[in-house]
């Protein structure tokens, strides 16, 4: 991922140099248990887990010749090793392994790092998403289907969705991030043909992680596209949250708008736009997510115990799907932190059809009052779509037409007109979310 989406702290985890340190770390562990077993000798354990070094450069240099990474990094730690007169311990790195090996449980603990920052951003969203809920629970706006006025929500109850959300999030991702928290130290086909399953489990142990229960060379890759299509949905959920923003800060709606800093420039052109260019960057982004997942889901079928199509994919998916989700948690965070929201304008376009928004509340209290279902809702669209073809204030029109005040007296047509009448159950509704 290129430099101007990754935070620093996300970024170091796909490191070269990290990912050889969690290369080395796997092997180990691994040389750790071995001796432990008497498999190895414990000398060569110790030098291999206090005295090995490995340097990216230098494996970069031996994997230019010998065109395998693996190969060249167990190249270059037993050269590390042997620089410091450890031949004979250097024999045994790498002992009854093959690469996937080490590379898959290596892999794990790098997603299981990604993971836990990942987590602590969806949290610290989730925090404001609530707080703000919260400072707008009573805020009256008009909710909108299909981009038309359809009747009053709050505004609270927007992000309080959005919260709601992220905590399925949350759920979706703490488990496919725990089915990511597994190593394999099986062998070349999954059939312990060197080591044995109770190395394999002390060895995951050492690392935090869980032994996969059964594997080919690799682990099996619906575990990966669980995780990557994981962090898609999360990305689709901010997307969703960025669209809304995108649409609010519209000029004929200017109910909500991103932050705008003092010094900031909205176009070279036109100095007076302000336009809401992080909320269609997090847009942007999110596609991005999605088109991994796609790839994730390709890297499922593999050839028969394993083949190497899903190796370049992951190189490219894997630190650049985690990279966005934390830039993109990073952003709408301070998005949702920051944004400027307009009560007033929200009370000004809920009032500014006529009443219009009531249509569905007087065909109840008139079917309430004993007109006919059917023949109520003729009458009410009658004066609806009169009133909106000849711009017409409904409220005014309906009170106007006898069939309507014979049943309904102007105190009971005042309480239809009224939008707390609909807003009642708000505050049941952030219960159910946010418990007492």
């Amino acid at each position: 991922m290129i430099d101007r989406y990754t935070r620093p702290a996300m970024g170091r985890i796909w490191t070269e140099e990290n990912k050889y340190r969690c290369w080395l770390k796997v092997e180990s562990a691994a040389s750790t248990v071995l001796a432990e077993d008497g498999v190895i000798p414990a000398a060569a354990a110790e030098a291999i887990a206090t005295k090995a070094t490995v340097d990216a450069s230098r494996v970069a240099a031996i994997e230019a010749e010998v065109k395998h990474d693996v190969i060249a990094f167990t190249t270059a730690v037993a050269e590390s090793l042997k620089a410091q007169g450890l031949d004979a311990e250097s024999r045994w790195l790498h002992y009854g392994l093959t690469s996937n090996d080490i590379v898959d449980t290596a892999q794990a603990l790098q997603i299981k790092e990604a993971s836990g920052l990942l987590r602590e951003g969806m949290v610290a969203f989730m925090a404001v998403l609530k707080r703000r809920a919260l400072e707008f629970k009573h805020t009256p706006t008009i909710g909108r289907t299909h981009g038309i006025h359809a009747e009053p929500t709050t505004f609270g109850l927007k992000l309080l969705n959005w919260y709601a959300e992220m905590q399925r999030n949350l759920e979706r991702f703490d488990a496919a991030a725990e089915g990511m928290r597994v190593g394999k130290l099986s062998g070349a086909v999954g059939t312990f043909g060197h080591l044995k399953p109770e190395h394999e489990e002390r060895i995951c142990a050492r690392l935090d992680l869980k032994p996969a229960p059964v594997a080919t060379q690799v682990l099996q890759r619906d575990r990966h596209a669980a995780y990557i299509s994981t962090l898609a949905i999360v990305g689709s959920t901010l997307d969703k949250i960025a669209v809304e923003v995108r649409h609010l800060q519209r000029t004929e709606v200017r109910e909500a708008q991103e932050y705008f800093s003092e010094k900031q420039k909205g176009s070279s052109a036109m100095p007076h736009k302000k336009n809401p260019i992080t909320s269609e960057q997090i847009s942007g982004l999110a596609r991005v997510l999605r088109g991994n997942a796609q790839a994730a889901f390709e890297d499922i079928a593999l050839w028969h115990e394993r083949d190497i199509s899903h190796s370049s994919v992951e190189r490219v998916i894997f630190p650049d799907s985690t990279i966005l989700v934390d830039y993109l948690l990073a952003k709408t965070t301070d998005l949702i932190d920051r944004l400027l929201v307009y009560p007033e304008r929200m009370k000004k376009n809920l009032e500014s059809t006529g009443g219009l928004i009531f249509s569905g509340q007087l065909l109840l209290d008139l079917a309430e009052a004993g007109m006919l279902r059917e023949d109520a809702y003729r009458l009410v669209q009658s004066h609806a779509m009169r009133a909106w073809k000849e711009d017409l204030n409904f409220r005014e029109e309906v009170g106007k037409d006898e069939k309507i005040t014979k049943l309904l007296s102007p105190e009971k047509l005042t309480k239809t007109f009224d939008y707390t009448r609909q807003l009642g159950n708000v505050d049941a509704i952030f219960k159910r979310v946010l418990g007492a």
